[in-house]
Protein backbone atom coordinates (compact mmCIF):
# COMPACT_ATOMS: atom_id res chain seq x y z
CA UNK A 1 0.00 0.00 0.00
CA UNK A 2 2.77 2.67 1.14
CA UNK A 3 4.14 1.70 -2.56
CA UNK A 4 1.15 2.62 -4.24
CA UNK A 5 0.93 5.68 -2.12
CA UNK A 6 4.00 7.20 -3.03
CA UNK A 7 3.27 6.38 -6.95
CA UNK A 8 0.48 8.23 -6.85
CA UNK A 9 1.77 10.98 -4.84
CA UNK A 10 4.85 10.79 -7.34
CA UNK A 11 2.34 11.73 -10.23
CA UNK A 12 0.04 14.54 -8.84
CA UNK A 13 3.47 16.28 -7.81
CA UNK A 14 4.62 16.00 -10.94
CA UNK A 15 1.13 16.79 -13.06
CA UNK A 16 1.68 20.59 -14.22
CA UNK A 17 -0.29 22.88 -16.70
CA UNK A 18 1.52 22.93 -19.75
CA UNK A 19 1.21 26.27 -21.79
CA UNK A 20 3.50 25.37 -24.90
CA UNK A 21 2.84 22.12 -26.71
CA UNK A 22 5.39 20.14 -29.89
CA UNK A 23 2.66 19.70 -32.79
CA UNK A 24 3.13 15.74 -32.47
CA UNK A 25 0.02 13.84 -32.14
CA UNK A 26 -0.64 11.64 -29.04
CA UNK A 27 -1.70 8.22 -30.77
CA UNK A 28 -5.46 7.46 -30.63
CA UNK A 29 -4.80 4.40 -28.37
CA UNK A 30 -3.01 6.61 -25.89
CA UNK A 31 -6.15 8.58 -25.35
CA UNK A 32 -8.75 5.71 -25.36
CA UNK A 33 -6.28 4.37 -22.37
CA UNK A 34 -6.63 8.11 -20.70
CA UNK A 35 -10.37 8.24 -20.76
CA UNK A 36 -10.81 3.92 -19.92
CA UNK A 37 -8.71 4.85 -16.66
CA UNK A 38 -10.36 8.61 -15.86
CA UNK A 39 -13.63 7.28 -16.38
CA UNK A 40 -13.82 4.82 -12.95
CA UNK A 41 -13.90 8.59 -10.79
CA UNK A 42 -16.61 8.46 -8.14
CA UNK A 43 -19.91 10.38 -9.48
CA UNK A 44 -23.09 11.21 -7.41
CA UNK A 45 -25.62 8.34 -8.28
CA UNK A 46 -22.66 6.62 -10.62
CA UNK A 47 -24.61 9.49 -13.01
CA UNK A 48 -21.00 9.60 -14.94
CA UNK A 49 -22.29 12.82 -16.54
CA UNK A 50 -18.91 13.78 -18.55
CA UNK A 51 -18.90 13.87 -22.10
CA UNK A 52 -15.69 14.74 -24.37
CA UNK A 53 -15.73 16.10 -28.27
CA UNK A 54 -12.01 15.25 -28.74
CA UNK A 55 -10.33 16.70 -31.89
CA UNK A 56 -6.64 15.74 -33.81
CA UNK A 57 -5.09 16.75 -36.70
CA UNK A 58 -6.93 19.46 -39.03
CA UNK A 59 -10.00 19.33 -36.40
CA UNK A 60 -7.65 20.73 -34.30
CA UNK A 61 -6.54 23.30 -36.06
CA UNK A 62 -9.95 24.20 -38.01
CA UNK A 63 -11.22 24.69 -33.92
CA UNK A 64 -8.40 26.62 -33.02
CA UNK A 65 -8.48 29.08 -35.58
CA UNK A 66 -12.29 29.72 -35.35
CA UNK A 67 -12.12 30.13 -31.65
CA UNK A 68 -9.89 32.61 -31.82
CA UNK A 69 -11.70 34.80 -34.28
CA UNK A 70 -14.53 34.38 -32.15
CA UNK A 71 -12.96 35.09 -29.17
CA UNK A 72 -11.76 38.67 -30.85
CA UNK A 73 -15.23 39.61 -31.85
CA UNK A 74 -17.65 38.08 -29.47
CA UNK A 75 -18.09 38.63 -25.66
CA UNK A 76 -17.63 35.66 -23.23
CA UNK A 77 -21.09 33.89 -22.82
CA UNK A 78 -20.03 30.58 -20.32
CA UNK A 79 -22.69 28.12 -19.26
CA UNK A 80 -21.40 27.71 -16.18
CA UNK A 81 -22.12 31.32 -14.22
CA UNK A 82 -18.21 32.56 -13.46
CA UNK A 83 -16.91 33.06 -10.02
CA UNK A 84 -18.16 36.50 -8.51
CA UNK A 85 -15.17 37.35 -7.40
CA UNK A 86 -11.42 36.47 -5.79
CA UNK A 87 -11.00 37.75 -2.28
CA UNK A 88 -8.02 37.35 0.38
CA UNK A 89 -6.11 33.89 0.01
CA UNK A 90 -8.03 33.00 -3.60
CA UNK A 91 -6.82 36.20 -5.31
CA UNK A 92 -3.05 35.99 -3.79
CA UNK A 93 -3.24 32.40 -5.47
CA UNK A 94 -4.76 33.90 -8.42
CA UNK A 95 -2.17 36.69 -8.71
CA UNK A 96 0.90 34.72 -7.84
CA UNK A 97 0.20 32.15 -10.60
CA UNK A 98 -0.24 35.30 -13.70
CA UNK A 99 3.02 37.29 -11.95
CA UNK A 100 5.13 33.61 -12.27
CA UNK A 101 3.72 33.09 -16.01
CA UNK A 102 3.82 36.93 -17.39
CA UNK A 103 7.91 36.58 -15.42
CA UNK A 104 8.43 33.37 -17.42
CA UNK A 105 7.55 34.88 -20.66
CA UNK A 106 9.24 38.23 -20.35
CA UNK A 107 5.81 40.24 -20.03
CA UNK A 108 5.70 43.56 -17.64
CA UNK A 109 3.34 43.85 -15.20
CA UNK A 110 2.30 46.93 -17.13
CA UNK A 111 2.16 45.80 -20.45
CA UNK A 112 -1.69 45.05 -21.13
CA UNK A 113 -0.87 44.26 -24.66
CA UNK A 114 1.19 41.09 -23.92
CA UNK A 115 -0.39 39.81 -21.56
CA UNK A 116 -3.63 40.60 -23.57
CA UNK A 117 -1.50 38.31 -26.21
CA UNK A 118 -0.44 35.85 -23.82
CA UNK A 119 -4.66 35.49 -23.01
CA UNK A 120 -5.30 35.20 -26.93
CA UNK A 121 -3.03 31.86 -26.72
CA UNK A 122 -5.84 30.01 -24.48
CA UNK A 123 -8.07 30.12 -27.59
CA UNK A 124 -4.85 28.51 -29.67
CA UNK A 125 -4.83 25.66 -27.02
CA UNK A 126 -1.23 26.62 -26.72
CA UNK A 127 -0.25 25.04 -29.61
CA UNK A 128 -1.63 21.48 -28.50
CA UNK A 129 -2.25 19.04 -31.04
CA UNK A 130 -5.80 18.00 -29.35
CA UNK A 131 -8.73 19.35 -27.14
CA UNK A 132 -10.91 17.57 -24.99
CA UNK A 133 -14.05 19.27 -24.51
CA UNK A 134 -16.37 18.23 -21.38
CA UNK A 135 -19.95 18.92 -21.03
CA UNK A 136 -22.07 17.57 -18.89
CA UNK A 137 -26.18 17.65 -18.34
CA UNK A 138 -27.76 21.21 -17.53
CA UNK A 139 -30.38 19.27 -15.36
CA UNK A 140 -27.69 17.84 -13.17
CA UNK A 141 -26.71 21.57 -12.34
CA UNK A 142 -23.51 22.02 -10.37
CA UNK A 143 -23.36 18.44 -9.29
CA UNK A 144 -23.07 17.66 -12.86
CA UNK A 145 -20.24 20.06 -12.88
CA UNK A 146 -18.65 18.66 -9.60
CA UNK A 147 -18.36 15.40 -10.86
CA UNK A 148 -16.99 16.04 -14.10
CA UNK A 149 -14.57 17.82 -11.95
CA UNK A 150 -12.77 14.54 -10.55
CA UNK A 151 -12.79 13.33 -14.20
CA UNK A 152 -10.94 16.43 -15.32
CA UNK A 153 -8.44 16.16 -12.38
CA UNK A 154 -7.94 12.08 -13.31
CA UNK A 155 -7.84 12.74 -17.16
CA UNK A 156 -5.02 15.41 -16.30
CA UNK A 157 -3.10 12.47 -14.19
CA UNK A 158 -3.94 9.69 -16.18
CA UNK A 159 -1.90 11.76 -19.02
CA UNK A 160 0.80 13.19 -16.60
CA UNK A 161 1.57 9.38 -16.04
CA UNK A 162 2.03 8.43 -19.60
CA UNK A 163 4.31 11.39 -20.38
CA UNK A 164 1.73 13.56 -22.03
CA UNK A 165 1.11 16.87 -20.86
CA UNK A 166 -2.01 18.68 -20.43
CA UNK A 167 -3.57 21.89 -18.97
CA UNK A 168 -7.34 22.58 -18.35
CA UNK A 169 -8.79 25.58 -19.87
CA UNK A 170 -11.83 27.71 -18.03
CA UNK A 171 -11.06 30.30 -20.76
CA UNK A 172 -12.64 28.22 -23.58
CA UNK A 173 -15.85 27.54 -22.35
CA UNK A 174 -16.76 31.00 -22.16
CA UNK A 175 -17.61 31.44 -25.91
CA UNK A 176 -20.11 28.16 -24.79
CA UNK A 177 -22.57 29.31 -27.96
CA UNK A 178 -20.35 29.50 -30.13
CA UNK A 179 -19.11 25.99 -29.00
CA UNK A 180 -22.55 24.38 -29.12
CA UNK A 181 -22.94 24.87 -32.70
CA UNK A 182 -19.59 24.93 -33.87
CA UNK A 183 -19.03 21.05 -32.58
CA UNK A 184 -23.07 20.27 -32.32
CA UNK A 185 -23.32 19.73 -28.64
CA UNK A 186 -26.86 20.11 -27.92
CA UNK A 187 -28.26 22.52 -25.80
CA UNK A 188 -28.85 20.41 -22.52
CA UNK A 189 -25.49 20.34 -22.18
CA UNK A 190 -23.30 22.08 -20.34
CA UNK A 191 -20.13 23.20 -21.50
CA UNK A 192 -17.60 23.05 -18.70
CA UNK A 193 -13.99 23.52 -20.09
CA UNK A 194 -11.54 22.34 -22.08
CA UNK A 195 -8.43 20.25 -21.65
CA UNK A 196 -5.51 20.70 -24.32
CA UNK A 197 -3.13 17.67 -24.34
CA UNK A 198 -0.28 16.54 -25.97
CA UNK A 199 3.70 16.51 -25.55
CA UNK A 200 5.42 19.39 -23.66
CA UNK A 201 7.84 21.72 -25.08
CA UNK A 202 10.09 21.66 -22.36
CA UNK A 203 12.02 24.48 -23.63
CA UNK A 204 9.35 27.08 -23.54
CA UNK A 205 9.53 29.63 -21.15
CA UNK A 206 6.06 29.10 -20.51
CA UNK A 207 6.81 25.58 -19.03
CA UNK A 208 9.64 26.91 -16.69
CA UNK A 209 7.73 27.38 -13.25
CA UNK A 210 5.67 25.80 -11.09
CA UNK A 211 2.93 27.05 -8.49
CA UNK A 212 3.01 26.70 -5.18
CA UNK A 213 0.13 24.52 -2.94
CA UNK A 214 -1.23 25.04 0.53
CA UNK A 215 -0.23 22.95 3.39
CA UNK A 216 -2.75 20.20 4.89
CA UNK A 217 -3.10 22.28 7.63
CA UNK A 218 -4.32 25.31 5.64
CA UNK A 219 -6.88 22.88 4.20
CA UNK A 220 -8.34 20.65 7.47
CA UNK A 221 -10.37 22.08 9.89
CA UNK A 222 -10.44 19.39 12.79
CA UNK A 223 -13.56 18.35 15.41
CA UNK A 224 -12.45 16.09 17.78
Amino acid sequence: MTKTYETLTSVLQSRWSCRAFLPTAVPAGDIVRIVSSARHVPSWCNAQPWQLEITSGDATDRLRAALQTEATVSAPAPDLPWPTGYSGVYRDRRRACGYQLYDAVGIEKTDREGSARQMMKNFAFFGAPHVAILHSPSELGPYGAMDSGGFVSTFTLIAQSLGIASIPQAAVAAYGPFLHGYLNIPKDRLILCAIAFGYADTTHPANGFRTARAEASDIIAWHE
